[in-house]
This record gives C-alpha cells, sequence and structure tokens, in this order.
C-alpha cells in the first residue's frame, strides 16, 4: 500500500461534487453562453482524472467505459435522424432548444469517456503500469 496524503484525499472528495456541477452547468448552457459539450466533458473527464491522481490504487473498468463510449456515439449519430425525420419540418422553438440541450448533453458525455479513455491509455500502457 502506498502513502497517501489524506488532506489532498479528503480536499479533492470534496470538490469532486462541486467540478461535476460546474461541468453539467457548462454543457447544459451550451446553447446559450460559451462552452457546450467539449468543454463540459473536459471539466468532468477532470473527475476521473484527479481520482486516478489521488487514489491510484482504485480501479476503474475501461472496457465498461469503452462500452459507453460506443453506444454514445451511436446515440450522437442517430438522435439528429430522429429529430429530423420525427415532425413535419415545422419544429417549434421549444423542440429546437430540446434538441440542442439533449446534444450538448451527450456530446459532453462523449468527450467525458473519451478523454478518460485517453489519459487511462497513456497512464497504463505508456506509463508501464
Amino acid at each position: 500500500m502506498t502513502d497517501h496524503s489524506e488532506i489532498i484525499s479528503r480536499m479533492t472528495g470534496l470538490l469532486y461534487p462541486f467540478i461535476l456541477l460546474f461541468g453539467f452547468y457548462i454543457i447544459l448552457n451550451g446553447h446559450a453562453s460559451p462552452g457546450g459539450g467539449f468543454q463540459g466533458g473536459a471539466v468532468l473527464a477532470s473527475v476521473f482524472i484527479t481520482r486516478y491522481l489521488v487514489e491510484p490504487d482504485r480501479c476503474i473498468r475501461l472496457k465498461t467505459l469503452k462500452t459507453a463510449e460506443k453506444i454514445l456515439f451511436v446515440c450522437i449519430i442517430l438522435y439528429p435522424a430522429f429529430f429530423l425525420f420525427s415532425t413535419t419540418a415545422n419544429h417549434s422553438e421549444l423542440m429546437n432548444l430540446t434538441y440542442l440541450i439533449a446534444m450538448n448533453f451527450l456530446i459532453g458525455l462523449k468527450v467525458c469517456s473519451g478523454f478518460t479513455i485517453i489519459f487511462f491509455r497513456f497512464a497504463f500502457y505508456e506509463g508501464g503500469i
């Protein structure tokens, strides 16, 4: 067992909910302000990255994360097609807003899983762990 700093572990544990809240805030307000799926997903990925840096003994299931990333990719491809063909070309403003928020959310989760996978690939395979 390696020595972990109790202060750093506790502080990052306290910061996780705020980082998650900030990441989801960026994603959900991406249609009206700078930000969106990519920026919010990068913030959300920082939770997984800092979790590994603080407690490297805890493992994450990369296979599950890769499967989730593939499912999110398919959803990102299929959702615009369903939106386009769901009704006539006369979409209401509320439907357009819902579409933008849903796409930002899907892209944010995809970016989060992608960045996390990239980091762990570097940590495990390139780092020789």
